[in-house]
């Protein structure tokens, strides 16, 4: 069965279309998102003004640990090297080389003839394979030019030292019949593409795009690119639940982790919204089969465990575990638990790092006329580490007392306290993004008690800066 791999292009056709404006603490948390569910490659904007975008590319490459980072170069030296030294931090890197190669766009957008452009696409892939032997041809108008003449292109960057060639139909005017016999033409034209991963992108002006990126996987393609976001070209969750459900039809399948997708979608999705300040990570994210469930503290764990996995996840045993003991603590101080709760508890206790920092304890004192004391117990790889602090309120003398025991002072990016469910019983759900080295780290945490959800979130967040910094 052959490995389709999706290469999910959100935040390069959000600057294409102009579709979204997105910060860069918002493109770092897409990036942790989409590392996190196992698409095949992330590829992000490249250099246009060094500074900026360099250290943009930098801080992104160090995030993506699973998937391959993919980034566009110019036809020239400068450009590629900018690049390279921008990206080489990541784990996996491809270099994109692009070149629109219908004959209208390359007089007007390349201002190149026809075996000029052969040529310089070339020498651009050339230098590329000289710092990594993943490299890129894009053709950006493929469905637009003369199968013969594309045929030369590709025929020249493979020599050259292509690993990948993606053909675009950017025009969107073709239908799934069309384009899957397309890339059966290209093949019988390309002999050499057999040899090489054939990416493909369909623009969805027809509303086939998903439709045609299955036909074109039918015809032979290994790669399909794909936004996380709606933007008109082809769905990420459409093409990855398609190839999850007619894998054996196809002779296919993906490496996307579907039954996280809902969750993943729903997270980007509020980080896209026009209305971010009113989006809530957790909207629509309980589907219709467990919603008005109420679980108890007496459930076990394989009841709590039934539910989960009708959520949509997949957990370890090691997950399940820890979704079980928030589940219990949770329930030993509540009458019932909902699914929209339990969903919020496998958010924050399932998916995380492995601990470096546990929460032993913890006791507070505040009140009107003296300053908040807190004194936070916590385990750093088992040994017992306490520390006591004074503070304006209790979360600011938790988070003073966290920061001595850690022995490091860490800016506070942000910080926020929501209800995620109604009553007098509510859950409160605690974000701290904390900026270490350049970078933002996220933590949630879950309680009945805000103050306990706020520590529980800061240690989330430091146990991801930890781990960084162990690997």
């Amino acid at each position: 069965m052959r490995d389709i791999r999706v290469s999910d292009i959100t935040m390069r056709e959000a600057i294409a279309s102009k579709a979204l404006s997105l910060s860069f603490k918002e493109k770092l948390e897409i990036v942790k998102i989409l590392d996190r569910i196992g698409v095949g490659s992330i590829e992000v904007e490249g250099i246009e003004s060094s500074k900026v975008d360099s250290l943009r590319i930098k801080s992104i490459a160090s995030l993506v640990k699973n998937s391959t980072l993919a980034v566009p170069v110019k036809m020239d030296d400068d450009s590629i090297q900018a690049v390279w030294n921008a990206a080489k931090g990541a784990k996996h890197v491809r270099l994109q080389v692009e070149a629109a190669v219908s004959p209208s766009c390359m007089e007007y957008i390349q201002r190149k003839k026809a075996d000029t452009l052969i040529a310089d696409a070339a020498e651009a892939v050339a230098k590329c394979a000289q710092l990594t032997d993943d490299v890129e041809f894009v053709a950006i108008d493929a469905t637009r030019t003369d199968v013969a003449y594309l045929a030369r292109v590709i025929d020249a960057v493979v020599a050259a030292g292509a690993k990948t060639v993606t053909v675009c139909d950017a025009a969107g005017s073709m239908l799934p019949e069309e384009f899957a016999q397309f890339i059966a033409d290209l093949y019988q034209a390309t002999p050499q593409l057999k040899d090489i991963d054939l990416g493909i992108s369909c623009c969805n002006n027809l509303n086939m795009a998903d439709a045609c990126a299955v036909a074109g996987v039918m015809a032979g393609a290994s790669i399909v690119k794909a936004t996380s976001y709606p933007m008109g070209v082809v769905a990420l969750d459409n093409v990855a639940r398609i190839l999850a459900a007619k894998a054996d039809a196809l002779g296919a399948q993906s490496k996307v982790r579907v039954t996280e997708l809902k969750r993943a979608m729903n997270q980007i999705s509020r980080l896209c919204c026009d209305d971010r300040s009113k989006a809530s990570l957790f909207t629509g994210a309980v589907s219709e089969a467990v919603e008005g469930v109420v679980l108890t503290a007496g459930d076990d764990q394989a009841t709590v465990m039934q539910y989960v996995e009708r959520l949509g996840y997949s957990l370890s045993d090691e997950d399940a575990k820890a979704v079980f003991e928030a589940f219990k603590k949770i329930a030993a101080s509540k009458e019932r638990v909902s699914a929209t709760e339990l969903d919020a508890i496998v958010a924050s206790a399932a998916l995380q790092v492995p601990p470096t920092y546990t929460l032993d304890g913890y006791v507070i004192n505040s009140g009107l006329s003296f300053k908040a004391t807190s004194h936070i117990s916590l385990r750093k790889n088992g040994e017992l580490i306490e520390a006591v602090s004074l503070g304006d309120g209790p979360i600011d003398s938790s988070f003073k007392s966290i920061e001595s025991v850690v022995g490091k002072h860490y800016e506070l990016d942000d910080f926020s306290i929501q209800a995620v469910t109604e009553g007098r019983e509510a859950m409160g759900e605690s974000v701290v993004k904390l900026i270490a080295d350049g970078k933002v780290y996220s933590g949630r945490g879950i309680s009945t008690d805000i103050v306990e959800s706020s520590i529980r979130a800061y240690i989330n967040a430091l146990n991801k800066i930890a781990y960084e910094e162990q690997n």
